[in-house]
């Protein structure tokens, strides 16, 4: 009887120590995927910030043009009537 209390005993021991060893494993995946997630964040914010100023510097050039075109208009209307 005793020996097969050591037997469960050492087999519970057993799988308690895999279920710790996978458990650290989760734990070291999670921290891992914690700093991906923090890189992709940075990234992300680096993009969309590329992307705002491309964004705005293309809306100066369009709005800088638009007032050129408005100018040259205005002054072939008044070539015209002359």
């Amino acid at each position: 009887m005793s020996e097969l209390g050591i037997f469960f005993g050492s087999l519970i021991s057993l799988l308690l120590s895999a279920v710790a060893y996978f458990i650290r494993q989760l734990h070291t995946d999670f921290r891992k995927v914690e700093r991906d997630l923090s890189e992709v964040k940075t990234t992300t914010s680096l993009i969309k910030s590329e992307f705002k100023n491309g964004y705005d510097l293309l809306n100066q050039k369009v709005s800088y043009l638009e007032k050129r075109i408005e100018i040259l208009e205005h002054q072939q209307f008044k070539n015209y009537e002359h």
